[in-house]
């Protein structure tokens, strides 16, 4: 048995390594720093050390919506066979300006899809300048928590919530976080991940 603080798992000569799939946008792709300095694979660092048997798994497309992630995700699904599913998708729609009702349905897929195909889901919120109205900010900020407690899985309120405000943890275009940020990044993320692992 290998004992971590996220379980036990039996190590099976052979057995299949239990995978995570991230699938995001440039946040999780590590737009603008190396790719070795993204929360991901500081994630997949944390993972080999509490736990070898994890695999990670970065599908993240930089300027991805999440029409583009819902015709990727069953390839995926099918490509990678993972046990959790992490969703950071919806910042570039509404970039965009494409209607809150359209994102939130094709999160509802994103999740729907996931689920229905017995994989863990973990979604992860994003928040956009107040310029773009108080109701389009707004509600783009609501949906996510409307999509996670529709089909009961948890979700990260805000993944930039420890940088996006932060002296030097933004690139100069505002939206991409940089090198510094990622660490923090992950302890936003990791405490909503980490029962996920567990199961």
């Amino acid at each position: 048995m290998i004992l971590t603080g996220i379980g036990a798992i039996p190590a099976v000569h052979g057995a299949p390594r239990p995978t995570l799939l991230v699938l995001g946008d440039s946040i999780s792709a590590a737009y603008g720093i190396q790719r070795e300095q993204g929360w991901v694979t500081h994630l997949e660092t944390r993972l080999s050390a509490l736990d070898p048997a994890w695999k990670v798994v970065n599908a993240s497309v930089s300027g991805e919506t999440t029409g583009g992630g819902l015709a990727r995700l069953p390839a995926a699904l099918e490509t990678h066979d993972p046990a959790v599913v992490v969703i950071e998708l919806g910042g570039n729609d509404a970039l965009r300006g494409y209607p809150l009702p359209r994102i939130r349905d094709n999160l509802d897929d994103l999740v729907r899809l996931a689920r229905d195909a017995g994989r863990e889901v973990l979604l992860v919120g994003m928040q956009i300048p107040p310029n773009y109205g108080p109701r389009y900010s707004q509600g783009f900020s609501a949906m996510f928590q409307e999509v996670a407690e529709r089909h009961e899985v948890p979700l990260v309120p805000f993944l930039l919530q420890e940088v996006a405000l932060a002296p030097g943890m933004m690139q100069d275009d505002g939206i991409h976080p940089t090198a510094d940020a990622q660490p923090l990044m992950l302890e936003t993320l990791w405490p909503h991940l980490e029962p996920l692992l567990a199961r």
